[in-house]
């Protein structure tokens, strides 16, 4: 999904992983306080991270939105981390944006199952979007979906899968 405000893409330059990491750390430790101190973990090394990219923001604070995706099991990948700024929150399409972008990424490497762990306020989003809560969680004291969605309403695209040693030098 591409308009020309808005861009949904890896996150590939130095200052996009930054700009990715940051905005992790201010969504899910700072605002919602689920981690303490950091929210970066041992998936992060093999995690693909995406990037909502606001073009008329100033430079510094050009990533709006961000996800991770990685491959758990051969072709069996999950989404994670879904965040939006809260400045872009009401925009409406950011979120959805970067779920696009991380489905569609991984249907075209090869996916056969995409899961996400949904937080409960989100799970009406998501199912609008195509995807079915196959059950509740409880994930770090809150209530959660593990989700699926629907692959035929997310076709491959032609995106090149990059080689990761960028994230791994960035969480070690």
């Amino acid at each position: 999904m591409q308009s020309n405000r808005y861009s949904f893409k890896l996150a590939l330059s130095a200052a996009e992983i930054q700009g990715y990491f940051a905005l992790r750390q201010a969504i899910f430790c700072e605002e919602q306080g689920v981690f303490h101190g950091s929210d970066v973990d041992e998936i992060d090394a093999t995690a693909y991270p995406i990037v909502a990219i606001d073009h008329e923001a100033a430079p510094d604070q050009q990533v709006v939105g961000v996800v991770r995706i990685y491959e758990e099991t051969s072709r069996h990948w999950y989404g994670g981390r879904l965040g939006v700024h809260p400045d872009y929150r009401r925009v409406g399409r950011i979120g959805k944006g970067l779920i696009d972008k991380a489905v569609t990424t991984a249907n075209t490497w090869g996916c056969e199952q995409f899961l996400a762990t949904v937080q409960l306020q989100n799970v009406r989003f998501f199912q609008r979007l195509h995807w079915d809560s196959l059950q509740e969680l409880d994930l770090h004291g809150l209530p959660h979906h593990l989700m699926q969605a629907d692959l035929a309403y997310y076709p491959p695209g032609n995106e090149v899968r990059p080689i990761i040693t960028w994230v791994e030098r960035q969480v070690s």
